[in-house]
């Protein structure tokens, strides 16, 4: 019987399922795991801002986004046994903001339009982009004008960097509504910019 070298030897590559991230709060995690409340508070302290923010962008209201939070950060410490390191600990936990905050939508009784039986859009149009004066207060009020549907898939596409195919699974739409809302949220936010 031959025996191979361990230099003839190739490593295979490792499956999603076996990727682990390097996560710098995983000693916080782990302590929540164990229930301690301090680590809890900590996780809490890390990252309710960036996880607010979030939400706020979705539901467009500040009450609304606290209670999506508060929900949010119980949903986490109930299922933080869940937590696989498929992902970091804030990737992990901006899902179930997100998810908190598309359901508190829905409640809400937001329609997300399925148009996939409408006629194809054309590719973006372009659009006098260079004629408005763009600053980060003017932008963000613009997009807390847009209706619901649009300000979440704005916000979710080029916010939190969310593909389509990933919209349209979180929204549970057609891939192709994602990107006609995107494409319509994007004229409608211009409209409202150059005004």
């Amino acid at each position: 019987m031959k025996v191979k070298s361990l230099n003839s030897i190739k490593p295979q590559p490792l499956t999603l399922e076996q990727t682990l991230y390097i996560d710098k709060h995983l000693p916080l995690v782990e302590a929540c795991r164990r229930g301690d409340r301090k680590a809890q508070y900590e996780i809490y302290r890390l990252y309710a801002k960036a996880m607010f923010n979030v939400a706020v962008r979705i539901v467009n209201n500040t009450g609304e986004a606290e209670d999506v939070l508060q929900d949010a950060f119980l949903d986490a410490f109930q299922k933080i046994h869940d937590f696989r390191q498929s992902s970091t600990f804030g990737a992990w936990l901006k899902q179930i903001v997100i998810n908190r905050a598309l359901n508190h939508l829905r409640n809400r009784k937001v329609q997300f339009i399925d148009i996939e039986d409408a006629p194809e859009v054309a590719n973006e149009e372009t659009y006098d982009e260079e004629g408005i004066e763009l600053d980060i207060q003017r932008v963000q009020n613009a997009i807390q004008q847009l209706p619901d549907g649009f300000r979440t898939v704005i916000c979710l596409y080029l916010l939190e960097g969310y593909d389509h195919e990933e919209i349209a699974e979180i929204m549970g739409v057609a891939e192709s509504t994602s990107r006609t809302q995107y494409i319509r949220a994007k004229k409608r936010l211009l409209e409202i910019l150059k005004k």
